[in-house]
């Protein structure tokens, strides 16, 4: 096993707020999540995510270090 606790080189993160919907028809949620391990460890992230979502569950990420754009363009 990898450090970031599974073979696939991905890294958790959970949800800590739903910001809104995003995309052209509101399709996607705009969250803020925080990074569990890895080098951004503890790290709050906003991440773009598709499907059903809600706080508390673990996302697993390929990538850390980019972040969504804010909803709003600002």
């Amino acid at each position: 096993m990898s450090a970031e606790g599974n073979n696939d080189g991905a890294t958790a993160a959970e949800v800590i707020e739903i910001v809104g919907k995003t995309g052209m028809h509101g399709e996607a949620m705009q969250v803020k999540c925080r990074i569990r391990s890895g080098e951004n460890q503890g790290r709050i992230i906003a991440r773009n995510v598709l499907g059903p979502v809600r706080v508390g569950d673990v996302l697993q990420l390929r990538e850390t270090a980019r972040e969504a754009d804010s909803i709003g363009g600002q």
